[in-house]
């Protein structure tokens, strides 16, 4: 019985310096990584969709600590069973910083804090849409090698602060705040946008990670 004990704890000290020696390593290193994010929701015959793709930046300040920025491209789709289409391009830029905790060998959970600016137009109507917002967001992080990774992230709290400015029309400014992606559509927001959620991205992201 002490063998296995013995044993088990000499495996478990191995794994834990591998993780901190793994974790020292970091710091320095750059990374790429893009983030792809789907949402679709169906309101009577309207379909709305929304598909982002951000690539990201960055480089490790601290074996735990990475600070980036993102320049990426929102679409925001609605079509209608009557032949109607709305559609939004949008293009954001992202300043980033994150902070990483390992749980066990290669996996690690990292928390995110971001400043995203939004900015573009709906196609048919002209509307222009500005938004500035901070996001806070948490993620799992898994090492198949350590120059590759496969992450996952999740909205947690964002504040977005948006202004639609139409062709012909007045200025609309929406403010809003959300907890875990769950927050009330503005009526005329909802509808200039063709039904989008209020901070204009996805809350589910799904990304792949190069360190050098």
């Amino acid at each position: 019985m002490k063998k296995i004990v013995t044993l088990v704890s000499l495996v478990l000290i191995g794994l834990a310096a591998k993780a901190q020696d793994a974790s020292q390593g970091l710091k320095g290193a750059w990374f790429v990584t893009s983030q792809f994010g789907y949402q679709q929701t169906k309101t009577a015959d309207v379909k709305n969709t929304s598909l982002s793709v951000l690539p990201i930046v960055g480089t490790f300040v601290t074996p735990s600590v990475a600070v980036g920025a993102a320049v990426g491209y929102i679409n925001i789709k609605a079509d209608s069973n009557d032949g109607t289409a709305a559609k939004t391009d949008l293009i954001v830029i992202e300043p980033l910083a994150r902070k990483y905790w390992n749980v066990a060998g290669s996996l690690y959970f990292f928390g995110q804090l971001a400043l995203p600016v939004i900015t573009g137009k709906e196609k048919e109507s002209e509307l222009k849409v500005n938004q500035v917002g901070l996001s806070l967001s948490g993620g799992f992080d898994y090492f198949v090698t350590k120059n590759f990774s496969v992450e996952f992230s999740y909205d947690l709290a964002n504040f977005t602060s948006t202004t639609l400015d139409p062709k012909d029309g007045e200025k609309t400014t929406v403010t809003n705040f959300g907890l875990a992606h769950a927050a009330n559509v503005d009526g005329y927001y909802n509808t200039a946008l063709g039904g989008s959620n209020p901070n204009l991205t996805s809350p589910l992201s799904v990304g792949f990670k190069f360190l050098f």
